[in-house]
């Protein structure tokens, strides 16, 4: 596995573009801080070093770039209190369901909202532990599964329930793998230093409001079983994305239900990796050629 600790890909001061291992004050952990970065030089994914040149963060950028994603897969219903508040049995096996890459977005990037996700309420938050895929994974089993994670992000599964559900006939990816559906980051911390996935805070807040506040001992299928089920007569990539399910607390599934509007701020955090700001932004239509 690469020898990074905190991977983070940034736009310099200088006005370039890098990788870099995350240089933290001590005692902080979220990589949103981050200030400085000691650049990385190679293949994140295989052959590269840590080098003893240090770059200015200007600003964080979504954690690998969308020629070094492979996939984006995400599970559905995979923590036992969100299964019970969406009154949905629990799964017998993941529910898996992939969003595209140009679904992805930056840490602190603005959420775009396209002109037919603005037409009738359903816009929705999932914060959701992001596990990367650092080696060529098939046939796995459990017990080896975590030795293919090359690192942790957080992030949002951005969803809107009436596509989701409702208009979009049950193609859950329609409802949610709009461009900019996927924000994460703030970086990837390595595997070395998070041994345990299932024991993490996990959380949202909502112009400042906590909405949901978990553990992810709550998963139904923990990060391990979750690898080990997806690598089953699939080969899983350097470069896989796995969002894996958000916890109780999403705005359908309050009292009254909780849906986000123009110029609300999303912050999803997870313990040991940090947190990220995202602003939702209504588009307003383009002009008719």
């Amino acid at each position: 596995m690469p020898p990074f600790s905190r991977l983070v890909r940034f736009l310099a001061k200088d006005g370039r573009t890098y990788y870099g291992d995350a240089i933290l004050p001590q005692g902080v952990s979220d990589l949103g801080k981050t200030k400085q970065a000691r650049v990385i030089k190679g293949d994140v994914f295989g052959k590269h070093d840590v080098t003893e040149q240090i770059a200015d963060v200007r600003l964080l950028l979504a954690p690998l770039a969308s020629e070094d994603v492979r996939t984006v897969r995400c599970l559905g219903l995979n923590y036992e209190q969100h299964a019970k508040e969406s009154s949905m049995p629990l799964p017998k096996y993941p529910v898996l369901f992939y969003k595209p890459i140009t679904s992805l977005g930056g840490p602190f990037d603005n959420v775009p909202i396209p002109t037919m996700a603005q037409e009738v309420d359903g816009l929705d938050y999932e914060c959701e532990l992001v596990a990367v895929i650092g080696k060529e994974a098939r046939e796995v089993p459990e017990s080896k599964a975590l030795d293919y994670v090359m690192g942790y992000a957080v992030g949002d599964d951005v969803s809107h329930r009436e596509w989701q559900l409702k208009r979009g006939g049950g193609q859950w990816a329609l409802g949610k793998g709009f461009d900019g559906w996927a924000p994460y980051g703030p970086g990837i911390v390595s595997s070395a230093l998070i041994k345990d996935p299932q024991a993490l805070r996990i959380s949202t807040k909502v112009n400042g409001k906590t909405v949901q506040d978990s553990s992810t001992k709550d998963m139904i299928f923990g990060v391990a079983k979750t690898i080990s089920f997806l690598s089953q007569g699939t080969t899983l990539l350097p470069g896989d994305l796995i969002f894996t399910g958000t916890p109780q607390g999403v705005g359908m599934g309050r009292e009254p239900q909780l849906w986000l509007k123009d110029g609300d701020v999303v912050e999803v955090s997870l313990e040991g990796i940090g947190t990220c700001v995202n602003k939702i932004e209504h588009i307003k239509s383009r002009p008719k050629l």
